[in-house]
């Protein structure tokens, strides 16, 4: 064989022999971690007693009811803000009603049940059902939240609300015999958002 086929041998022998080599298997360290990641939600979870505030028969001008509720908050996140809806309805037994029945029955909302107690919010049927719950929450709930930061896990607000069917001293006959279904609807909300 001559000198230039066996340099030529020699040279696609080499290159064979890198191809193999570079296609081959290597030998080497590793090493592997895995993590097992929960995502839990909490729960908003509030709750009223007793879940009927009022339910009071006979009632005439000039009779007030005083009531004490308590929201607690029975879930695992804290309840920042609570907003009140108040929706009622009227029955007419006489079907001669010219005025809401809901525009004489004052609601007051007290800190505690002393008489001496100034109410901290204060309106009628009427007016609070018309009202925004915004407007509600400002002045009903804020200043309550001002002093406790908003209603933890596990605790609990006593809330006083008396209820009088104003003596306007003037001919309410009209309302004899009439009815007043009231609801009370409280929405809670959470706290912000905070990074963890």
């Amino acid at each position: 064989m001559s000198l230039k086929k066996k340099i030529g041998s020699s040279v696609i022998t080499a290159v064979l022999g890198a191809t193999l080599l570079s296609g081959g298997t290597f030998a080497y360290f590793s090493d592997q971690e895995t993590t097992n990641n929960t995502f839990a939600a909490g729960t908003l979870d509030l709750s009223i007693n007793p879940e009927t505030v009022i339910n009071i028969d006979n009632i005439k001008p000039g009779d007030s009811m005083l009531k004490e509720f308590v929201l607690s908050n029975d879930g695992s996140l804290k309840i920042d803000t609570v907003n009140l809806e108040t929706a009622y309805a009227v029955t007419d037994a006489g079907l001669n009603n010219t005025d809401d029945f809901g525009k004489h029955i004052q609601v007051n909302f007290l800190w505690n049940w002393d008489k001496e107690s100034e109410p901290i919010f204060e309106t009628t049927l009427y007016d609070l059902q018309n009202m925004d719950p915004d407007v509600v929450k400002r002045d009903l709930w804020d200043p309550l939240w001002e002093q406790k930061g908003g209603l933890e896990p596990g605790a609990a607000n006593d809330f006083w609300v008396e209820f009088e069917f104003v003596d306007n001293d003037e001919d309410q006959n009209i309302f004899q015999g009439d009815s007043l279904n009231l609801t009370w609807k409280f929405n809670a909300t959470q706290t912000d958002g905070e990074e963890r």
